[in-house]
């Protein structure tokens, strides 16, 4: 297979497990303007910038005959609960192994977040290991023309490490991270999510070229780099 020229990491779900945890702010700020997020909107959710989300969610309030709450309101109910929660995230198993391989096979790597500056700048602090991937695009990021699942962050980080996004391997676990990396031409590696309820909703939704990970423990990055 032969390593990659570079490695392109989603955050959220990815590298620390905070799924659940944007989650439950999302289900508690719709549930204060009178509106319960079902698991299928949850997962929907996923992967996506926060501004995108929060229209999101408008419309489903205003689909289900909801009073909409401007997107600075529903926010300002989100948001506390959020940074409340996020610094409260485990990595994922296996990520810290993972980081550390592209280290020492000297992959260059780029985080590739629907996640603000800000954002992670919150989640990262009790991870200092999360500093080795140097380069980023944020959601925030003014460079940036589209979230996920549009290509442009995942073209974005390739240009910004100099190398062509056909040539990345991305990783991801949501749809929408999913397909932005599929669209900008990476090779796809999906971390299956682990709850039982999403795992049915996802089967046969990833893109079709995807390499499909139960988890990160098993990844050996040099035996991949290794094969012909």
């Amino acid at each position: 297979m032969g390593c990659p020229a570079a490695c392109l990491f989603d955050l959220d779900g990815l590298l620390l497990d905070t799924e659940p945890l944007h989650s439950e702010a999302w289900l508690q700020a719709a549930g204060h303007f009178g509106l319960t997020l079902s698991s299928e909107q949850l997962l929907g959710l996923r992967g996506r910038r926060r501004l995108d989300c929060a229209e999101q969610v408008r419309q489903w309030m205003q689909a289900a005959g909801v009073a909409m709450p401007s997107v600075e309101a529903l926010l300002a109910v989100r948001q506390p609960i959020a940074e409340r929660l996020l610094p409260k995230a485990p990595p994922m198993p296996g990520a810290v192994a993972v980081i550390a391989s592209c280290t020492r096979l000297s992959i260059p790597m780029a985080l590739v977040t629907s996640s603000s500056r800000e954002g992670v700048a919150l989640k990262q602090a009790p991870h200092p290991w999360l500093a080795a991937v140097e380069e980023r695009v944020y959601g925030d990021d003014p460079q940036l023309a589209a979230g996920k699942p549009a290509p442009d962050p995942y073209r974005l980080a390739a240009r910004r490490l100099g190398v062509e996004a056909s040539q990345c391997w991305a990783f991801e676990d949501s749809l929408a991270g999913a397909q932005s990396a599929a669209a900008a031409g990476c090779l796809v590696h999906v971390l299956l999510p682990q709850e039982p309820l999403v795992q049915g909703l996802m089967d046969g939704h990833w893109p079709a070229a995807s390499i499909l990970l139960h988890s990160l423990v098993d990844f050996d990055w040099q035996e991949c780099c290794l094969q012909p």
